[in-house]
């Protein structure tokens, strides 16, 4: 693109003589008849270069050069002076008013193509520059948005989901159908132990019930569906497969079941019976985001989530029942005990069942 090149002076013989020797080397040359008429034009037509007389009625060329560089969009425009006067004494108040370069009169014109040639190499460079600041200003905002919209999704996915979400996998959540394993966990006592606590105590004990849930669910890689107060719903295989889902939701069980104790007995010791129940399910769920604009889930819908809350509800506290197919499943490595049939609210037949005592084999 030509260069643009704004002159300035108050006699016009000296404008249109030098606006006319750099039209003819190729410039887009603007002029202005004195310093508060340059500002105008600076504004309007945004030139790559200044060349400005210093002696001017109303704004002279000290006074512009201050003004160009006290606002932000010009404080970097090249501008040269030029004087007929002292050239020491008026390039030291033009260094202070802001110039970046100096011509005496009579000017000399290969001396002004070679002053113009080289501040309009700088300009070139810090239009490049800018440029680059502004991709990169662009790009941390992306990655800004990237790291809120990650912080979001943790709450429900594990990072290595959330991660693949962000980074261009959302067709990940459009509604399908998959077989998961769903793990329903609930507090027992939880009820009874809310009408005789404080509400602080009430508080307490979720967030420490919440903080090691957390912390197990990310650990196996698990979906975390939802809260109720002391319900959760966690699922595996979804929204990204994950080898063994079955025994994922197990040994997450175990684990949970394993942190929790401690919670559990310091409460005891206050006079409060708390526990944790667990009911597992394995197969088909139709899954996806539902909700509204204010407010959105990631959601598991079907048999499956609930028939492991149904299992869960009939677990003690430190039990862990899972349904017939998560037991097939993971039968290899785990000792369990039938206690179904089992009669749950919502199916019509009664549910094979099977209590967890133990897994054997290493952990994943």
């Amino acid at each position: 693109m030509t260069a643009r090149i704004l002159v300035v002076d108050d006699q016009r013989s000296n404008v249109e003589m030098m606006a006319g020797v750099l039209k003819a080397r190729g410039y887009s040359v603007y002029t202005a008849l004195d310093g508060q008429q340059a500002l105008e034009q600076v504004r309007e037509i945004h030139p790559d270069l200044v060349v400005s007389d210093i002696l001017m009625p109303r704004v002279d060329g000290y006074d512009l050069c201050r003004r160009l560089r006290a606002a932000p969009e010009t404080a970097l425009l090249p501008l040269i002076l030029v004087t007929s006067l002292d050239a020491q004494g008026e390039r030291i108040k033009g260094l202070e008013a802001g110039a970046d370069d100096f011509l005496s009169k009579p000017i000399n014109w290969e001396e002004l193509f070679a002053r113009v040639r080289s501040l309009l190499r700088v300009k070139a460079l810090q239009d490049e520059l800018k440029d680059v600041n502004a991709k990169l200003a662009e790009r941390v905002r992306d990655q800004v948005s990237q790291l809120e919209r990650l912080s979001r999704l943790k709450r429900f996915f594990s990072k290595p989901v959330a991660e693949a979400i962000v980074a261009g996998g959302e067709e990940l959540l459009e509604p399908h159908r998959r077989e998961i394993t769903a793990v329903f966990l609930d507090l027992r006592g939880f009820t009874s132990f809310t009408d005789r606590a404080d509400p602080d105590e009430v508080m307490d004990l979720l967030r420490a019930y919440h903080a090691t849930l957390g912390r197990t669910v990310d650990e196996y890689e698990g979906t975390l569906e939802h809260f109720a107060g002391d319900g959760v719903m966690i699922f595996f295989s979804d929204p990204l497969p994950v080898d063994r889902p079955a025994e994922r939701a197990v040994r997450m069980a175990l684990a949970l079941q394993e942190a929790f104790t401690p919670i559990s007995e310091a409460w005891a010791k206050l006079g409060h019976d708390v526990g944790l129940g667990i009911g597992i399910a394995q197969g088909e769920a139709t899954l996806g985001v539902i909700g509204f604009e204010q407010r959105w889930e990631y959601a598991a819908i079907g048999n499956v989530p609930n028939l492991a809350a149904r299992l869960c509800g009939a677990a003690r506290a430190g039990e862990i029942i899972l349904d017939a197919q998560t037991e097939t499943a993971i039968a290899q490595i785990v000792d369990t005990d039938p206690v179904g049939p089992l009669t749950l609210r919502g199916f019509a037949q009664p549910v094979a069942a099977f209590r967890l005592k133990a897994v054997r084999g290493a952990s994943l």
